[in-house]
């Protein structure tokens, strides 16, 4: 039973290691000291329930429903490119001194919205989840090491979302002077472009294969 939950652990880790939009969200507001530890255990748990549901086998469901991915593609690039736009806009414009700091904080619901927004308006959240760990969960004939496939998958997400709230809130004395902010503003934006950019071509690949 630990080997299956290592196995889980070890290929979640894989998977959510990259330099994602939702973990640029994530150190973004744990710089900042936004409701970063609720921001945190949104993810989290919007992690654990996903790939919950993908080693059930709901792929299966999906996979006959292809507008789903191209739905939340589309939705998802213009969410990133929105929230890039934003963040190119504290570079170029935004001066990081007391009072705008107090004007970019986001209020428990805003930040709610976005994390969830971050989350659920990714398609490749729903391929991770469902097709790679619920793919690969199959391999397992009991249901019970499914469980536990999947529940060392979720295991880690929780320790790294924690840890990257945490870790980005401990030195945010550093990062959050005024030269730091605005070369994490201008890194984050120009990083969100491109996903944003990469995800709407893959909407417009899929769209043109349904056509």
């Amino acid at each position: 039973m630990m080997e299956v939950f290592t196995e889980g652990f070890l290929l979640q880790a894989s998977l959510i290691l990259a330099l994602g939009a939702q973990n640029l969200f994530i150190i973004d507001v744990g710089i900042k000291k936004n409701n970063h530890i609720l921001a945190a255990t949104i993810c989290a748990i919007c992690d654990v329930c996903l790939i919950l549901l993908g080693v059930l086998g709901i792929s299966t469901l999906l996979s006959s429903i292809p507008t789903f991915k191209i739905f939340i593609g589309v939705l998802g690039a213009l969410f990133l490119l929105y929230y890039a736009v934003l963040k190119l806009r504290e570079f170029f414009v935004g001066s990081f001194d007391s009072k705008n700091k107090a004007q970019l904080v986001l209020s428990k619901k805003i930040i709610i919205l976005t994390t969830l927004s971050f989350t659920l308006l990714n398609p490749h959240v729903y391929i991770d989840a469902f097709f790679l760990i619920g793919g690969y969960s199959t391999k397992f004939d009991f249901m019970t090491d499914k469980l536990s496939f999947g529940l060392g998958a979720g295991v880690f997400s929780i320790i790294w979302f924690y840890f990257l709230a945490s870790f980005s809130s401990k030195f945010s004395t550093f990062l959050s002077s005024e030269k730091n902010m605005r070369c994490t503003s201008l890194a984050t934006g120009l990083i969100l472009t491109i996903l944003a950019y990469k995800l709407g071509v893959e909407s417009i690949g899929e769209i043109q294969k349904i056509l």
